[in-house]
């Protein structure tokens, strides 16, 4: 299966955020995408792999730590 290139537009309507983000992380190199002529791409593949890199997961507690309020 090819992989979707996508427009700094698409990315930042994917991510919830404005243009400037997705090209601040292009400008930072912090996330994979391809120049074509003048033109930046960048892969889905690479946006979820962005995504996947900088997900937290919530701290998980024993049963004993929850306590009941007074």
């Amino acid at each position: 299966m090819a992989d979707r290139y996508l427009t700094v537009p698409q990315v930042a309507e994917l991510l919830g955020t404005t243009e400037r983000f997705p090209r601040r992380l292009i400008a930072e190199r912090r996330i994979v995408f391809v120049k074509v002529g003048r033109h930046v791409r960048i892969p889905e593949s690479a946006l979820g792999t962005f995504i996947e890199a900088h997900t937290i997961q919530p701290i998980r507690r024993s049963g004993g730590a929850l306590r009941r309020a007074a």
